[in-house]
């Protein structure tokens, strides 16, 4: 992905082409739905935001944001993917490189994108599953 590819420049800031938020909202400890700080969001966020740099898509194509609570506390540490409308859920820090090349390549990591059921709380007890 390149400037031309779709990065633009809106009032002297750089538009990215791609959001990555992660959910970084803390419950107190022992709450039912769980919370994707208590779960590593913190630092699935700071190795992103380092990966990203480090491959070079953090100044135009990809910014890495925190984000309070997306809804998904079951399946987290979550990350909202705009404007490509999809979800990770269940992330670590290990998955941070895999979600950075994807990145680079134009592709998901279908492995951790969100299916229908994992946005259904009724199906989830509990703290956070891992996949």
């Amino acid at each position: 992905m390149t400037r031309a590819a779709g990065a633009a420049n809106v009032g002297g800031v750089a538009q990215r082409q791609h959001y990555l938020f992660v959910c970084v909202n803390r419950r107190p400890d022992g709450a039912p739905k769980g919370s994707c700080a208590a779960s590593g969001a913190v630092e699935v966020h700071a190795a992103l935001k380092d990966h990203l740099k480090d491959a070079g898509l953090a100044r135009l194509e990809a910014r890495a944001c925190t984000a309070s609570c997306l809804d998904v506390c079951w399946v987290g540490p979550t990350i909202a993917v705009e404007p490509d409308g999809f979800f990770y859920g269940r992330v670590t820090p290990a998955d941070v490189p895999e979600i950075v090349a994807a990145l680079r390549e134009g592709r998901r990591v279908e492995r951790l994108v969100l299916a229908p059921a994992d946005f259904d709380e009724a199906g989830h007890d509990g703290p956070p599953r891992r996949g």
